[in-house]
């Protein structure tokens, strides 16, 4: 694999940048004589979570392939599962750049890219196309200019669309990077958005003849009694799975470093031992009703171990990846 060698002047780019130039790239090799490059063989590891069979438990996390353009290529790498968004209903330019920063030493990457996608039309035309035989799962989101209690019309827009299309669909109210949205997290805001969901996911699996499952994806900044009530909103609404976590704003790991100090989401090694944790405390409140699936800091084969030996069914990489390259998939299915 050619990525250590790449790595370097990837990193001497703008983290954004590099993202961009990265995934055009993989976007012209894929389909092509020229996939053989970034093509990994990886044992199969069979997994059923959510009545679904992967291929394997390792998957991407949402926010690297937003607009689900490299599909394939990242299923060539050996990835069993691609989840691809945030997408929302309309697109959106996301925040002000710079947006996207990395803190090497710590192996980590604060982003408040504030959803920026060319919207959920876009994307279920690239979904459609994708030949990838392993499972796709399609994160959703709202509108920045959606306010917040209307938020759950976004979501219901963004289901509608990829429905037919998706292999599930991760709802995500967790990113810190749009005002409002981890509010709906708590309390009745929660449970009005659960309850309005499951609604149209019957709906639509009266509509389409087929079920498609749906997932949370919660921020690792809960405290106690918020995980216990989350949990509970999850069973009492049949939520099919909940992916834990999303990016944290605690900086206490990182202080000290360059951009530390930035405003948004902090992902990768620092936010490692939170995310187990709160994988940990989850499945124990959990008891089964419902799998999780595991991503946050997941930068080697042990780090998955503990993820799935703290109840994960399921990991994903995201930050890991970035540092690693897809040598990491390799080395983590290979043992796993």
């Amino acid at each position: 694999m050619l990525y250590p060698i790449i790595r370097p002047a990837l990193f001497k780019l703008d983290p954004e940048h590099a993202h961009e130039l990265s995934i055009k790239q993989l976007k012209l090799l894929q389909g092509t004589a020229f996939e053989r490059l970034i093509h990994q063989s990886v044992p199969s590891k069979p997994v059923t979570c959510m009545g679904l069979q992967f291929d394997n438990p390792l998957g991407l996390a949402a926010g690297l392939d937003k607009n689900a353009e490299c599909i394939d290529a990242f299923g060539a790498m050996g990835f069993g599962f691609v989840e691809v968004g945030t997408v929302t209903p309309r697109p959106q330019p996301g925040n002000d750049k710079p947006r996207l920063f990395r803190l090497v030493e710590a192996e980590g990457i604060i982003n408040r890219m504030g959803f920026n996608n060319h919207g959920v039309d876009h994307l279920v035309e690239n979904v459609k196309k994708a030949k990838f035989r392993g499972i796709i799962g399609i994160n959703i989101g709202k509108n920045k200019d959606t306010p917040v209690e209307q938020g759950k019309d976004d979501y219901l827009t963004c289901m509608e669309k990829t429905y037919a299309h998706a292999g599930y669909i991760a709802i995500n109210i967790s990113s810190p990077n749009t005002p409002g949205l981890r509010t709906l997290q708590y309390g009745e805001a929660l449970d009005d958005l659960l309850s309005a969901i499951k609604e149209k996911q019957q709906e639509l699996q009266r509509r389409h003849l087929k079920y498609v499952p749906v997932a949370v994806k919660i921020a690792p900044d809960l405290s106690e009694e918020e995980l216990i009530q989350v949990a509970d909103s999850l069973v009492r609404h049949n939520i099919d799975g909940v992916i834990a976590t999303n990016t944290t704003l605690d900086r206490s790991l990182v202080e000290g470093l360059k951009y530390a100090g930035e405003a948004g989401g902090l992902s990768g090694r620092p936010v490692q031992l939170r995310s187990t944790e709160i994988i940990r405390r989850l499945s124990k409140e959990l008891n089964g009703r419902l799998p999780v699936i595991g991503v946050g800091g997941i930068d080697s084969l042990m780090a998955a171990k503990e993820k799935l030996a703290a109840g994960a069914t399921l990991v994903q990489l995201y930050s890991g990846f970035i540092y690693k390259g897809p040598g990491l998939i390799r080395d983590i299915l290979r043992d796993i």
